[in-house]
């Protein structure tokens, strides 16, 4: 690991950075450009001494987790963040199926988009950053791990995962769940993550094993979801993905329906917050 260079590197990328690219507010006149510390340490979901360690060079040797944190929160393209990885002694992960890393064209669209819940995820269903009012409709995913990561895997092995959702509905979601996975499957075949998931899937649930045997195929880009929040009820909402060219992650945006009251319960929960929140659904 070289301290040195990782150091350097981090604090010339924190300088390159503004409020704004990454959707903090300006504050006060800054004495030296760029993010401080604390910014990125709150984006990067560490604790400011911990990366003020690694700016001085004096840090620890940085996990997997940490450093894909902090390629998000710098804005770092695909050969920063390998960069990055290199610095510190590790391979750089994946630019094919399986790639966590959101680029920073993503990640500053989903900042702008402060009133409308939006996530990126992957093609396998986890989410990979979220924003507030995502947060706020249904629930952080941030501290999620293993299997608990995919959403699959919750629909199917967690009744808690349903909670937010009409029981009529429960069907026709899951099928578009295991539709979905069923094209993720067959475009990456072989891949160590999709051969876990459907693996553990298939011997973990009943109801995604029937589904799975009848081979439905369908890529979702537009759906429609009924979801019930604890504070505000039914919110009727639709849902669009974007792509992304490699189609390994997507980008979700929620609308309100049109001729429902889905806007203002929507526009009530920006102002209730992150206290509304309880339980962990997607």
């Amino acid at each position: 690991m070289d301290r040195t260079e990782l150091a350097d590197f981090l604090r010339r990328r924190r300088a390159q950075l503004v409020p704004s690219d990454v959707g903090l507010a300006p504050g006060v006149r800054r004495r030296t450009p760029g993010l401080r510390r604390d910014e990125v340490a709150l984006l990067a979901g560490m604790s400011t001494d911990y990366y003020t360690r690694l700016e001085q060079a004096r840090g620890p040797h940085p996990s997997t987790q940490v450093l894909a944190a902090l390629a998000r929160a710098l804005r770092l393209t695909d050969d920063e963040r390998d960069h990055l990885y290199h610095l510190v002694g590790d391979p750089a992960p994946t630019r094919a199926g399986g790639d966590k890393h959101v680029g920073p064209g993503l990640l500053h669209l989903l900042t702008k988009l402060d009133d409308t819940p939006a996530c990126v995820i992957s093609d396998l269903g986890e989410v990979l950053v979220q924003n507030r009012m995502h947060t706020i409709l249904l629930g952080d995913n941030a501290d999620r791990a293993g299997l608990d990561r995919y959403y699959a895997w919750r629909w199917f092995t967690d009744p808690a995962a349903r909670e937010r959702f009409p029981a009529e509905d429960w069907d026709r979601l899951g099928r578009k769940h295991v539709a979905d996975l069923r094209a993720t499957a067959a475009r990456r075949s072989g891949d160590a993550d999709v051969t876990e998931l459907i693996g553990s899937l298939r011997g973990g649930s009943e109801e995604f094993e029937r589904l799975w045997d009848e081979h439905q195929v369908a890529v979702r880009v537009s759906d429609q979801k009924r979801i019930l929040h604890p504070e505000v009820g039914l919110i009727d909402i639709n849902c669009e993905t974007l792509l992304t060219p490699s189609t390994t992650q997507h980008l979700l945006v929620y609308f309100p329906r049109p001729g429902t009251d889905a806007q203002a319960k929507l526009d009530l929960l920006r102002v209730i917050g992150t206290q509304a929140l309880s339980g962990k659904p997607r």
